[in-house]
């Protein structure tokens, strides 16, 4: 059985990023993107937001600015508001872009992501 074909070739598969608490990290991403996670153990965590996978692995500490994950949204306010309610840290507040609207954030372990809406 053949996992990926063609038109899966040069396209994100999977995501890696630290994590300084895998247990922060799995309560952050669940309550603000509701994402699932399957744990490989104590110091792994993989993730399915229903179209991408990804893991987290534990970390002394992660190091923002090095890959920048962008998640889009359909309500942008409604996205910062969970990720302030998560105790995530808005590190760029909202602003215009050609495609659309986006915000920055950091995640428990120091991790920045963007959301961006395109409404």
């Amino acid at each position: 059985m053949t996992l990926h074909d063609a038109k899966q070739d040069r396209r994100i598969d999977y995501i890696e990023m630290a994590a300084t608490s895998i247990a922060a990290t799995k309560r952050f991403y669940t309550d603000v993107c509701g994402w699932k996670f399957t744990d490989y153990g104590p110091d792994y965590t993989s993730f399915d937001d229903g179209r991408l996978t990804g893991g987290f692995y534990k970390a002394e500490s992660a190091r923002p600015g090095t890959v920048l994950v962008v998640i889009f949204a359909l309500d942008l306010a409604a996205a910062e508001q969970r990720v302030r309610a998560a105790g995530g840290k808005i590190v760029k507040p909202v602003f215009s872009f050609p495609g659309g609207r986006r915000f920055h954030f950091a995640d428990p372990s120091g991790n920045e992501l963007a959301v961006w809406s395109d409404r």
